[in-house]
């Protein structure tokens, strides 16, 4: 007994341990957090575990996980009750499941078409509403109090918007699509989905966008979409009494990992009013699994999008949304302009795609560097958080407003169909403070909404309409404006700030090349937007159609095509692309679609280590709860050992989940004997379904007596016994990237050798991460 007790007390400094470890994580640092873990991991659980190999033969040393993020459960749970609630399925149910499943389909795409509609008429409405105050009282001469008017619209909705973000839902600020390729890779990241979030996150963008930050809608739609399809895939809530059997199909994170897919093409949809360039987003750059089933119900959610928007778009065209425009789904039209392109023009798109890399590798650089130092700000708290918003917002009204001062007054072009100066809120010829007939180049930028300023930098025939100072000036401010602006408390978008810099360095490349040329300067625009965007975002197919639905010119598609892969094969030279640049400096553990290079030198046995807690397959309360209480794992190997077997053998591996409900239905008996078919008549599958975006069951909602603990539980009947399992001689490239093709969470590394206990350990993602492989062998090359 006083063995045991000194167990316990040890067992309490491992968990201590581990709970420091846990605020390292949140506070200190992704390296520094390894560094402390494995630090103190030699320090603590080497003599413990050598103690516990003497006495116990249920121990073994095995990974232990201290992070406090957690992998999804993609992998199904084959135990008896999941078995039995197939075998019992009738054909109607699984009609329901199936017709369930193209329903959500349809109701995602109905409902991020109509957040991505609203969204568009509040920006217009509010930054409307905004520039046009300024532009009143420019046209009196009152030029400070049109200043003050301005910069005084942009702090109230910049503050509005970062209240919202720093008080509310935390997880709503950036752009959501790391957080949404993170889940899709498996990540159970805390509240990135949450109600909360999703309130946040659009009315935060809206009022974000109509501050006149240089950030874009896009993103953030992106993480709409998942948001709404993660409340759809609850599986109702039986908390307000909205439940229904039919939604308890999708209580398990495989169908919500489908539904949120779903989610993230209709955002790109929603936004970029392309659907087929939203499917392959989706399949391109968040989704880590794919297959033909999720294509079809994909493309549908995208087209359901395209159809409400249209809807509701061509509704706005008889003027009764205020001051927002007619658009269509066409964004930035360059049809118009003649697509024929010679051996210069080539040349001009080779110039435009090595410009793209180096310029998009320099700018992910910079925003590692600038969310990095913004840390240090953010965890001192909401209030500062609020203050830098603030700071940023005042430096965006001066850049905006002061610029266009450095600006000369320009004559208007003779025969124009619009007019000259702009009399409304739009255009590409603002006034500002030029006298009548002439027009301010840089204020045409500046002073308009990001969608108008890219219609402007995109429109054709328009050779001359901007100097070069000007376009220069504006570059170096967008640029720079981007990289300080994103990882502030608001929903930031990146691929606005992207687009407007790329389109105007492709007129400056326009320019350079226009005696030679025979490309229209609008295209230019285009095609240097395209290559900025595969410097930083790396990606490919999505983005060519994405751009072509955009502008609705397909005869662009070879250049398009050309100066991404020579912009995305630049910039890989360098560095990362920004999404995953910001997943690693997140700290999630993220499975990449390759194995390292050291990989391949070790073994599974290799990075599994620590104490490894195993059950009997009829095991007593009293082991299971010390088991609960001491550890963090998420995952227990069950062994069945004499007189049930000849020899011990593993049955399978029972989820922490799993053993709540069983506990907290207190079905123990006085005697070590199988009770499995009396647990199988009194629960089902539904008792252990995935518990929604809420709580689930933890250990303060259990209460054993103590005359309980010495009872027995029979876990035969919640253990999954075919978990998937690796001889630990496999090596250690190999179990990755069966671990990531898989989706799993659980990988069990059994002996080669017979005559040894059943399991040599678990491995879960964060056996894989770099940082813990090279602690464990530093004298590896991360290259090699």
């Amino acid at each position: 007994m006083e063995q045991e007790h000194n167990w316990e007390s040890e067992d309490d400094q491992v968990s201590d341990v581990e709970n420091d470890a846990r605020v390292s994580f949140t506070g200190k640092g992704v390296d520094r957090y390894w560094s402390e873990v494995s630090e103190r991991n030699i320090s603590y659980r080497e003599p413990l575990i050598k103690r516990r190999m003497n006495t116990t033969s249920q121990i073994a040393i095995v990974g232990v996980n201290v992070s406090p993020i957690e992998s999804l459960d993609y992998e199904i749970i084959e135990n008896e009750l999941f078995k039995q609630d197939w075998r019992s399925r009738k054909k109607v149910q699984i009609f329901q499941y199936i017709s369930l499943k193209w329903a959500f389909a349809l109701l995602i795409g109905i409902g991020t078409g109509l957040v991505g509609f609203f969204n568009n008429i509040a920006v217009e409405n509010l930054a409307g509403f905004k520039l046009l105050l300024t532009t009143d009282l420019m046209s009196q001469q009152k030029y400070y109090k049109a200043f003050l008017a301005y910069a005084g619209c942009n702090v109230v909705l910049a503050t509005a918007a970062a209240v919202l973000c720093a008080y509310i839902a935390p997880a709503a600020a950036g752009s959501g699509i790391p957080e949404v390729k993170a889940y899709l890779n498996g990540i159970d990241a805390n509240s990135i989905l949450a109600p909360r979030t999703l309130f946040v996150k659009i009315f935060g963008s809206i009022f974000g966008v109509s501050a006149g930050f240089v950030v874009g809608k896009e993103g953030p739609m992106v993480h709409t979409g998942a948001c709404i399809a993660s409340l759809l895939g609850q599986g109702g809530s039986k908390k307000y009494h909205l439940t229904w059997n039919w939604l308890g199909y999708f209580k398990n994170d495989r169908d919500r990992r489908d539904l949120i897919t779903c989610g993230a093409a209709a955002g790109v949809a929603a936004a970029f009013r392309a659907p087929v360039g939203g499917v392959l987003f989706a399949l391109e750059e968040a989704a880590s699994w794919w297959r033909s089933a999720l294509l079809w119900r994909t493309f549908f959610t995208t087209a359901v999008v395209a159809i409400v928007l249209r809807a509701f778009v061509e509704y706005c065209w008889t003027g009764k949304c205020g001051l927002f425009g007619q658009g269509g789904l066409i964004m930035f039209d360059v049809s118009s302009a003649t697509a024929s392109y010679t051996v210069p023009d080539i040349l001009a798109v080779l110039f435009l795609g090595v410009i793209g890399g180096v310029f998009g590798s320099i700018y992910n650089y910079l925003v590692d560097k600038v969310l990095r130092t913004y840390s240090f700000i953010n965890e001192k708290g909401a209030f500062f958080k609020v203050v830098l918003v603030i700071a940023i917002s005042l430096l965006t009204s001066c850049c905006s407003y002061g610029l266009p001062w450095l600006a000369n007054c320009i004559p208007c072009p003779e025969n124009l169909k619009v007019s000259c100066p702009t009399v409304d809120g739009s255009g590409n010829f603002k006034s500002f403070h030029c006298p009548p007939g002439h027009y301010n180049d840089l204020a045409s930028l500046f002073l308009n909404t990001n969608d108008d300023c890219i219609r402007n930098l995109f429109s054709t025939s328009t050779e001359k309409e901007f100097h070069i100072s000007s376009l220069f000036i504006f570059l170096i401010a967008i640029y720079f404006l981007g990289i300080i602006t994103y990882g502030i408390a608001i929903p930031s978008g990146l691929f606005i700030p992207v687009i407007l810099a790329g389109a105007c360095y492709g007129r400056l490349v326009g320019r350079l090349f226009a005696p030679f040329s025979v490309l229209d300067m609008g295209l230019f625009s285009l095609l240097g937007a395209a290559s900025f965007l595969g410097g930083t975002m790396r990606m490919t197919v999505s983005l060519c159609v994405i751009l072509l639905e955009l502008t609705n010119d397909i005869l662009l598609l070879p250049l398009v095509m050309l100066v991404l892969l020579i912009s995305k094969s630049v910039a890989d030279s360098f560095n990362k692309g920004v999404y995953d640049q910001i997943v690693k400096l997140k700290g999630l553990p993220y499975l990449e679609s390759h194995a390292e290079p050291y990989m391949r030198n070790l073994v599974a046995r290799d990075v599994v280590s620590g104490p490894l807690i195993t059950f009997s397959g009829i095991e007593t309360v009293g082991a299971i709860l010390h088991a609960l209480r001491t550890t963090g794992h998420n995952g227990f190997p069950v062994i069945d050992e004499p007189p049930l077997t000849d020899v011990p053998e593993l049955c399978g591996v029972v989820l922490r989940s799993h053993l709540l409900v069983l506990l907290k239905e207190k079905y123990f008996s006085h005697v070590k004997v199988l009770t499995g078919k009396e647990i199988l008549q009194r629960f089902d599958a539904s008792h252990f379904a995935k518990a929604g975006s809420g709580k689930g069951l933890t250990l303060e909602d259990i209460n054993i007596k103590e005359e309980e603990l010495e009872m027995y539980v029979d876990l035969h009947p919640i253990t999954n016994t075919s978990p998937f399992t690796v001889v630990e001689t496999m090596s250690l490239a190999k179990a990755a990237i069966l671990f990531r093709q898989l989706g799993l969470r659980h990988m069990c590394v059994v002996p080669k050798a017979q005559g040894r206990p059943p399991i040599v350990g678990i491995l879960t993602r964060h056996d894989f991460m770099p940082e813990h492989v090279l602690g464990l062998y530093p004298h590896l090359n991360p290259h090699k």
